[in-house]
């Protein structure tokens, strides 16, 4: 891959040339030194994103950090200024005609350690589902090398030709980008290494466990229950697939014959509390709608976190245990200066929802006894049956403190046909099991 990129043509100043004289390039030198001067600009902005992801531990390996540093994002963004290209942040490049994305460039800092997980090494053959920018493929290309090949798929035909244009312009040749239903997988280049998904999926399609090499690894973002999402690295054990590591995340839905529904619910009239709804939920859209507008109850727990301790956990708890999982409530900056509602975080909170009634995590300040500020869990609710939600939150979170809180989640998935019709599953302490089209899958904290 060239480090530097020069675009544009090369202008001749012929009209001040003397006879035998050779032309000037006065516009093309001005040309190539805005160039130069970008390529320098973009080069030490990358290497800036890789030290901070080095600092916060996303980057790991060697190989990891030379991909990163190697590939020139700005390339595969090209509609964004250059600090927006290498922002930790997500880039939106494709929306639907409600305005829901449909694919992005991933924050850099999952990129970064989704890749980790991967362990895609040079010579390994990689099957990517999810194509987006192309940026992706090319750090895989980078990872496993010349002897290494990487297949990416994507949906639409637009962000497919994209992806080519963009893995041409830095000469990756060890990729190929198809134009297909990533569900499917792409069966003429199995078995793979490696199969790594960069959108999110409810189940996994048998096409992707069944192209994947017997000693194969699999890193794709899950939606869990609700909301709730992981990237899980799953190995084959047994003829299950056994979670190796997992991490927070989020990331567009897969589309195509597995497509994931969701739903937003207004939860205000002008749509500064909305609430996310998924296929795996019961909602009533028009009995929830008015929900804020009936008197709040509120409850605390007792159960602090230290400021920097994550929710995550206790979101993944939740979003297993309640019967109706754990949804995302994003809210606008009106609705909290307002008093509408007092959520987690500025962008909002999780919830739990009936068919009127609704129920929220909140915190407050409480004194501790280290110097440290300490912040208590609350839930706040509203509807009819705000205080029976308001009852099953409390209790769920004092149980996930008092025996749950420092074990650790794994997760398994047994393939549908390994299913023992005469087995009988249900939850069990710290055991969940949830069946899927394809698959049954358990969570468990041991």
């Amino acid at each position: 891959m060239p480090g530097k990129i020069r675009r544009g043509r090369v202008d001749e100043d012929t009209e001040n040339t003397a006879p035998g004289e050779h032309p000037r390039n006065t516009l093309g030198d001005v040309r190539v030194e805005t160039i130069d001067e970008e390529n320098n600009t973009a080069e030490r902005l990358r290497h800036a994103l890789v030290d901070r992801l080095r600092e916060q531990g996303a980057v790991r390996t060697a190989g990891v950090e030379a991909a990163l540093r190697a590939v020139p994002r700005h390339l595969f963004a090209p509609t964004v200024p250059l600090e927006e290209a290498y922002a930790d942040e997500v880039i939106l490049t494709k929306h639907d005609e409600t305005g829901r994305p449909i694919s992005a460039a991933s924050q850099p800092s999952v990129v970064a350690m989704m890749l980790e997980r991967l362990q895609a090494e040079p010579g390994r053959r990689i099957l990517e589902i999810g194509a987006g920018t192309g940026y992706n493929a090319a750090l895989l290309a980078h990872l496993t090398g010349d002897d290494g090949h990487v297949v990416t798929i994507d949906l639409d035909e637009d962000i497919v030709d994209g992806a080519r244009a963009a893995l041409a312009a830095v000469d990756c040749r060890n990729t190929r980008v198809i134009l297909g239903d990533g569900a499917l997988g792409h069966p003429d280049g199995a078995p793979y290494d490696r199969v790594i998904a960069t959108v999110g999926a409810w189940d996994l399609p048998p096409a992707w466990l069944e192209q994947l090499a017997p000693d194969g690894r699999l890193v794709v973002p899950m939606r869990l229950r609700g909301s709730v999402s992981r990237a899980i690295t799953f190995e084959r054990y047994a003829g299950r697939w056994v979670s190796q590591a997992s991490d927070i995340c989020g990331f567009v839905p897969l589309r195509g014959i597995a497509d994931d529904a969701r739903q937003t619910v207004r939860l205000a009239p002008d749509g500064a509390v909305t609430l996310q709804t998924h296929q795996d939920q019961s909602v009533d859209a028009a009995a929830i709608g008015n929900v804020l507008e009936q008197p709040s109850r509120e409850a605390w727990t007792g159960v602090p976190l230290s400021p920097g301790e994550s929710y995550q956990w206790l979101w993944l708890w939740l979003g297993c245990r309640m019967d109706n999982a754990l949804s995302r409530m994003a809210v606008e900056r009106s609705a909290i200066d307002s008093g509408l509602v007092r959520p987690l975080f500025g962008w909002g909170s999780m919830a739990i929802f009936g068919k009127d009634d609704l129920a929220y995590l909140t915190q407050r300040p409480v004194a501790t006894d280290s110097a440290r500020q300490a912040y208590e869990i609350g839930v706040i609710g509203h509807g009819p049956g705000a205080e029976e939600l308001i009852h099953q939150a409390t209790g769920a979170i004092r149980l996930w403190d008092r025996d749950y809180r420092h074990r650790t989640a794994h997760f398994e998935i047994q393939p549908g046909g390994d299913r023992k019709e005469s087995e009988r599953f249900e939850h069990a302490d710290g055991r969940f099991v949830f069946d899927r089209p394809h698959n049954r899958l358990i969570v468990s904290w041991v």
